[in-house]
Parts: C-alpha cells; sequence; structure tokens
C-alpha cells in the first residue's frame, strides 16, 4: 500500500478520513443550515463547549503604571490582576492629542517562539529597543511596530501580554528543579538567557498542555478568556467608540483572532494574518510546525477550522495569507479561504469576507499592513 508522506504515517489515512472531506456537522455549508442567525448560536455553543474557557468574571481593575509620549503617541503603561498567575501588563497607545470618542484596535501579538516578551512584539515605547525585538520586528514586520503604525492613524490601540507570554510567562523559580532544570534568571534582559528561556519554555509547551486538560480547560480557551477580558477594558474605556472596535495579529495573534472574532460580536471587523489553513492540513502535513495552543479536543468534527473565524459572518473579515509561508501548505490555505468565502456568500454578504494572498514567507510585512488598516479605516473611522 503506498501511503503519501504525512504526520502519521500508516495511521494518516486513517485519522484523515474521521474528519473526511465533507463539511462538518455544524458547518454552514451543508444544506440544512440556511439561516445564518439559526446556526451562529449552535455553532458558537460548540466551540464553548470544545474550549473550556475558564470563567473571567468581571472586568478586571485597571491600574496606570504610568503616561507618557512617544512619536507622535499618547502611551499609558497597564496592569490588571485576572483570578490566577501574574499581573497582565499592558499597552494604551492612541494619537496625541485625540478628543472624543475613537475606534479602536485589539492588538494581539505573535507567538514567534518567543514567550519571554509579548507585547514588545509589536510596539514601540521610545528610540531605545532590545536587540531581540528589532531582530523581530525586521523579520515579521518590515521593521516597524504596527500597533504604534495603525495607532498613529488615529485609533486607540490596546495590546496585552497573552497567557504565558512576557509578564504572564512561567518563571523558574516556580516550577520544581526538575522542571527547570539549568534554567536560570539572573540578567533577564540578557540575549543569552532570553534564548535559553525561549528554547525551555517551547519545551515546556506539551507539559502546559496536559496540564491544562487536567484541570479541564485547553490552551485556546485560556487564550479566549483573556483576550475576552482585554477587550472588556478596551471597550468600557471613556474615550473608545464601542461600536467601532476592531482586532487584528499575526501568527499566534491570528489564531486568537480567529477564536475571539469568531464568539464575539463586539469585534466589528478582524484581520487573522498568517494563521489559516484546514484541520486536515494539521493533521497531516503540519502539526510539527506548530503549537500546543491551537488545538480544541474534538471540535474539528463540528467546525474546520477556517468556519471558528467565520461564524462572525456577515461581519467583516479579512484573512492573509502568505504563499510561501512554511506554518501551512498553499493548497489547504486556499480551501481554508474557499471555505469562508462560500459561508460569506451563502449568508448573503460576499464583499464583506476578503482573502488576500501575498507572496512571501511567514509575516505581515508593509504592504500587508496598508491594506489591513485602509481596510480597518472603511469599517471603522
Amino acid at each position: 500500500m503506498n501511503i503519501e508522506p504525512n504526520m502519521l504515517g500508516a495511521y494518516g489515512p486513517w485519522a484523515a478520513a474521521i474528519v473526511g472531506d465533507a463539511p462538518a456537522r455544524l458547518s454552514f455549508r451543508r444544506p440544512e443550515f440556511n439561516d445564518v442567525a439559526t446556526w451562529r448560536p449552535r455553532a458558537r455553543a460548540a466551540v464553548d463547549r470544545a474550549l473550556l474557557a475558564p470563567a473571567r468574571g468581571a472586568a478586571p481593575s485597571v491600574e496606570v503604571a504610568h503616561r507618557f509620549e512617544y512619536d507622535g503617541l499618547e502611551i499609558e503603561h497597564l496592569s490588571w490582576k485576572l483570578p490566577y498567575g501574574p499581573p497582565t501588563e499592558a499597552l494604551i497607545l492612541q494619537p496625541k492629542g485625540a478628543k472624543g470618542r475613537l475606534p479602536a484596535i485589539l492588538a494581539l501579538h505573535d507567538h514567534g517562539g518567543n514567550k519571554y516578551f509579548g507585547l514588545r512584539k509589536i510596539t514601540r515605547m521610545g528610540p531605545e529597543r532590545h536587540p531581540l525585538m528589532v531582530e523581530h520586528q525586521d523579520h515579521y514586520y518590515g521593521g516597524v511596530a504596527w500597533a504604534n503604525e495603525i495607532a498613529r492613524r488615529g485609533y486607540v490601540v490596546l495590546v496585552h501580554d497573552a497567557f504565558l507570554f512576557g509578564s504572564r510567562r512561567v518563571r523558574a523559580a516556580d516550577v520544581p528543579k526538575s522542571i527547570a532544570r539549568d534554567l536560570v534568571e539572573v540578567d533577564p534582559e540578557s540575549p543569552d538567557e532570553i534564548r535559553a528561556y525561549n528554547k525551555w519554555a517551547s519545551d515546556h509547551e506539551s507539559i502546559v498542555a496536559k496540564s491544562l486538560f487536567c484541570a479541564g480547560t485547553t490552551w485556546p480557551g485560556v487564550f479566549l478568556s483573556e483576550d475576552r477580558a482585554a477587550l472588556d477594558i478596551l471597550a468600557a474605556r471613556a474615550n473608545v467608540d464601542p461600536r467601532r472596535i476592531g482586532c487584528a495579529g499575526l501568527s499566534g495573534g491570528g489564531l486568537r483572532t480567529a477564536y475571539l472574532a469568531g464568539v464575539d460580536d463586539r469585534i466589528k471587523a478582524a484581520c487573522c494574518v498568517g494563521m489559516m489553513t484546514t484541520w486536515r492540513d494539521y493533521l497531516l502535513n503540519k502539526t510539527y510546525t506548530h503549537t500546543w495552543m491551537i488545538y480544541p479536543p474534538g471540535l474539528p468534527l463540528e467546525l474546520d477550522y477556517p468556519e471558528i473565524a467565520a461564524m462572525r459572518a456577515p461581519l467583516p473579515l479579512l484573512v492573509q495569507y502568505d504563499e510561501e509561508d512554511s506554518l501551512f501548505t498553499l493548497p489547504e490555505m486556499k480551501r481554508a479561504d474557499r471555505m469562508i468565502a462560500e459561508i460569506y456568500a451563502k449568508a448573503g454578504a460576499p464583499d464583506r469576507y476578503r482573502g488576500a494572498f501575498y507572496p512571501g514567507p511567514h509575516k505581515f510585512d508593509l504592504a500587508m499592513q496598508r491594506e489591513a488598516f485602509d481596510w480597518f479605516d472603511a469599517r471603522l473611522v
């Protein structure tokens, strides 16, 4: 028997057959679903069951550490305490001197194999940057801090550290020595120590995922709960128009965009960058390129991965794909694009979805940013 090489070897065809090629049980592409408003609550309930997101409670109390100005922006350094873990650090960026209620963006930082950093990956707070963040922004973002760039267009932008990133990361002192091994945190801004931490944090991911399963929750569920808490904070600001809020992110930020925009209608426009394919692509081809942060057990039988974001139909959705993205295969990215387009067409809103393919590897470069920012301007400003 000839088997196309895949992540499960001889078991690949069998596992792929479980998901199958036909629309999943709750796919809006199935003939029994015709009214998107009736379908959406059923689909979201299935996602809710699979994610097992922890309760976030009331919007947390926010403390302002300090305020300052940089490069035409007013910046607030915030923190808030969730019911678990260390305080979440965040930044608010807004145009200097802006008045009234402004449109807003929840900017979701990437994974990038770098858990030591969170919000610093997509922001700039002064002329001096950590050398690893110079490399990061040059590699993925065309050398700019995209959260700053869109704030200058007239938005209030909130960027917060995600679960296990930046201020929310796991510290060596808080885990057993058998887990921490030789990890040390003597000079926390040392590039060598940061690289060592990121290597350790990558190895630690499977332990985190298994422990979350034992707790009765999932990694994407925790992400969603914390991102919705951040959205609560952003929407409640006196200078934010809650009817004009968008969200966006690359890679891990694109994953978080797909889930948040799929389940929360307060997101009026969403842009998912470099994080769209199918469960079949993950299963057969690309699980080895991804972290444990993606997977909710059982959900692939109910909805394909692109259909999570498409639950927001007919609210606007932009998905940007990188044609040479090593995290996905191009045929499955194109298949994902067709799925979302079919859902929006069936929902009577074909013009509210845009799938844009760009040449090159995994990135959110200047050309992609221009399209995304113009797209938000047309829908939120």
